[in-house]
């Protein structure tokens, strides 16, 4: 694994695209993952940025991801729960049940070889958009070197 290479990448990606003002994301969180390595070994929390991760919470979501029951559970993150509302063949999309602000929240999940990467944004369709686009800058990065 090349970490100088994922933190690298990272740090420009999230500098140029998480928790400020006017940038697509508001948060977003890569963890290190592997779907066929025994389950006593853990996932790891890699990068974080405008979120305080949970280890047990990030725990709980690896297990959710793991199960692959996207259509009949959800997620939370940060006691806010996520239902999956669209399924592609290496990420998905979620909205968030119980939020307070009135354009809605949304989180979107990326799965590469080695990483989850889980994106939140507040709005709706157009932020949805530019949430999409923000992900894959970062996700075509890692895929080029098959992490």
């Amino acid at each position: 694994m090349d970490w100088a290479f994922v933190n690298r990448n990272w740090e420009k990606w999230a500098s140029n695209t998480v928790a400020s003002t006017g940038q697509p994301l508001k948060a977003a969180l890569l963890i290190n993952y592997d779907p066929t390595a025994p389950s006593r070994l853990l996932s790891t929390i890699a990068e974080a940025e405008g979120i305080e991760p949970d280890p047990i919470e990030v725990g709980e979501f690896v297990n959710f991801v793991k199960r692959g029951n996207y259509q009949t559970e959800s997620f939370f993150v940060q006691s806010n729960q996520y239902n999956i509302t669209s399924i592609h063949e290496s990420w998905f999309c979620a909205r968030c049940m119980n939020t307070s602000k009135p354009a809605g929240e949304g989180a979107i999940v990326y799965k590469t070889p080695s990483f989850l990467l889980l994106a939140l944004y507040d709005g709706s369709i157009g932020a949805a958009s530019r949430a999409m686009a923000a992900v894959d800058r970062f996700v075509w990065q890692l895929e080029r070197r098959n992490l």
